[in-house]
């Protein structure tokens, strides 16, 4: 493992999984947040408690385009480095590296477009 390539494969697949995992988290935070605040309005709450709540929803949808963005750079630059590191192809991590790719490609825009490799 003295290869500095396996080194970067590894710290650039740990990004990848990061921010996919993290763009669907506040996907899934603002989804959760949409229903409490129907729910608020249901029961007949407070306009200021809902006004409140409808702010965290907002700063959740703020944070889905950041992710997004620094998501699709980091899919780009491993995608990068699995294409020009072809002589490791049989190493475990070059192995975990395309299977996070392909888990990340759903958390990409225009998940209808699939993204060739190399």
């Amino acid at each position: 493992m003295s290869d500095p390539r396996i080194r970067t494969l590894k710290i650039k697949t740990g990004v990848v999984k990061r921010l996919a995992r993290e763009k669907f988290m506040y996907e899934k935070e603002a989804g959760l947040q949409r229903a409490w605040i129907q729910k608020l309005r249901e029961q007949g709450e407070d306009a200021y408690h809902i006004m409140k709540q409808e702010e965290v929803l907002q700063e959740s949808l703020m944070m889905v385009p950041d992710c997004q963005r620094r998501l699709v750079k980091a899919f780009e630059e491993l995608k990068g480095i699995l294409c020009t590191e072809q002589d490791l192809k049989e190493i475990d991590e070059y192995i975990e590296a395309e299977e996070v790719l392909k888990e990340a490609e759903t958390e990409l825009p225009n998940e209808g477009e699939v993204m060739e490799m190399c």
